[in-house]
């Protein structure tokens, strides 16, 4: 099995799953982002949000593939470039901190270790910009698949509570102790990424 782990571009943008490719939950504030589902303008919106976090600021997501076949993704950038993020109770993200947005391993790739290495190439790929820490929004009452992250495999791979919230806790990981995550944390990993694929079913506002 040949495994490969590439940054994202404009070029394997289209490799995200088909849903991912037209969701800008995180990419636009509420009102922009259900003003763009309304006129079709989502998947455009996303390519230019890619577009724009890559000129300024850099690589933001890593896409994994196994023989060639794209299973896997996480994304992640600066909050200044992830608006949504400010409609959540617990905003804002730490100044020194990166916020992960979202991720996801295709079901038939799990227990592969998949979620782990992405994760570890996103945190090496961010320590070496000297970017000390990651944050992310969790979903404490996450039921069904959605872009929100579910808190309690946040929380199972070494991310801690930065601001508690009954529904939408602020977590955060140091980098440092992601790179040396155990393997006994690759199964937690994978059933949060595989979880990770359809849109909310409560927005924060």
């Amino acid at each position: 099995m040949g495994r490969q782990l590439v940054p994202l571009t404009l070029d394997n943008l289209a490799d995200l799953p088909s849903s991912c490719q037209a969701c800008v939950f995180w990419e636009l504030d509420p009102v922009s982002g259900r003003d763009a589902e309304r006129t079709g303008r989502s998947e455009s919106e996303k390519k230019s949000w890619v577009s724009t976090v890559l000129e300024e600021w850099g690589s933001c997501g890593r896409l994994a593939y196994v023989d060639g076949r794209p299973v896997g993704f996480v994304l992640y950038a600066p909050p200044a470039y992830v608006p949504r993020g400010s409609a959540f109770p617990t905003s804002p993200v730490s100044a020194d901190a990166v916020q992960l947005i979202t991720a996801r391993i295709e079901s038939g790739s799990q227990h592969q270790g998949l979620g782990r290495v992405l994760i570890q190439s996103m945190a090496k790929d961010l320590l070496g910009r000297g970017i000390r820490a990651i944050e992310a929004f969790g979903d404490a009452r996450w039921e069904q698949p959605r872009c929100v992250l579910p808190a309690e495999y946040l929380w199972a791979v070494g991310f801690e509570t930065a601001r508690p919230h009954p529904a939408f806790p602020r977590l955060r990981l140091e980098l440092r102790r992601a790179v040396s995550w155990r393997a006994d944390m690759e199964l937690a990993l994978d059933r949060l990424l595989a979880g990770a694929k359809a849109r909310p079913a409560f927005h924060p506002s």
